[in-house]
């Protein structure tokens, strides 16, 4: 969240002090080259041909095209305004997850991850991911919390032209591999193995290495959460307000993926379903899209967006069902 945001304690025991942002940074570099895996080793290339940034209208002006509000409630932003997943514990009852800045732990603080984006889960696995707080950082930090509760950490070093922001996870229906996004303006997703359920990681943590990307056909800008609907569909937010590459401020995105991932680069089709309503808050001012979650179990897919103004220590989680 943003550090001139309002901060409220919610761990008496630890002091939460303002921290940057991936979005205060706003490192644009969408023309940096993009790096692909190429039996085994990494080649620079050129920005993804074919993707647009051309001004793309929403296919609803008054709603997300596809999909109905059912209802929405409020969750505090310390604790939940980074992000939301379903929990579905093997023989365990279902539960929401929530990341916030208080959810970073002190150890985790002091080792220079200061940032926590959006998680995700599958078969009871919880996915974060980290970001430190030095621009110059040359390594992203993911972690894995299994059933049992046992963490393990996977680093990613970063390959030329990409950018050190960690926004947000999402891991494949198959478990076998694990999307993730930089800042600014963008005009790919990059694939990972997933940490520890694919064989290709390490059983106990250790170094992560790309895969590959999902290579846009338009340009997207500041996304902040995503989650797959379906092994080809994800559903994404993006706190863009500036209009450039959509023609409404906080566009929802669905991406239509050219084949289910399998370790090797795939396209993308972008289509705008709609703004993230900024609404219901007795403040006015900027809103901050955040984290997305699909629940498979139910169909119920939830966005959050943080209040603007005094009124940012709640975030407004949105829940919505197919149409």
């Amino acid at each position: 969240m943003n550090p001139s945001r309002l901060l409220r304690t919610v761990r008496p025991a630890r002091t939460v002090r303002p921290r940057l942002r991936p979005g205060l940074r706003r490192v644009l570099a969408p023309a940096a080259a993009l790096v692909l895996l190429t039996a085994g080793s990494l080649l620079a290339v050129g920005p993804a041909q074919g993707a647009s940034s051309t001004i793309l209208s929403p296919e609803s002006t008054t709603g997300i095209a596809g999909w109905t509000n059912t209802t929405h409630y409020l969750e505090g932003t310390l604790s939940a305004g980074e992000g939301v997943s379903t929990v579905d514990p093997v023989g365990g009852s279902e539960y929401e997850l929530y990341r916030g800045s208080a959810s970073i732990s002190l150890a985790m603080d002091i080792a220079g991850w200061t940032h926590i984006g959006d998680p995700d889960s599958i078969d009871g696995y919880i996915f974060d991911d980290y970001q430190n707080s030095s621009s110059s950082a040359t390594t992203k930090l993911y972690t894995v919390t299994t059933p049992s509760g046992t963490v393990y950490q996977y680093t990613h070093t970063l390959v030329s032209g990409e950018l050190y922001n960690n926004s947000w996870v999402a891991v494949s229906p198959d478990t076998q591999w694990m999307l993730s996004g930089e800042w600014g303006t963008m005009s790919h997703l990059q694939i990972y193995p997933t940490p520890l359920l694919n064989a290709q990681t390490s059983p106990t943590g250790g170094s992560l290495n790309l895969a590959g990307y999902i290579e846009l056909d338009h340009e997207v800008n500041d996304i902040q959460g995503c989650d797959f609907v379906t092994s080809t569909e994800l559903i994404c937010s993006s706190d863009d307000s500036s209009e450039t590459l959509f023609s409404n401020a906080k566009p929802l995105l669905e991406i239509r993926l050219s084949a289910a991932l399998s370790g090797s680069s795939v396209t993308g089709h972008v289509i705008d379903l709609g703004s993230i309503p900024q609404a219901n808050s007795i403040c006015s001012g900027t809103f901050e899209a955040e984290g997305v979650d699909y629940d498979v179990a139910t169909g119920v897919l939830r966005v959050e967006i943080i209040q603007p103004s005094i009124c940012e220590i709640e975030t407004t989680i949105y829940e919505y069902t197919q149409s």
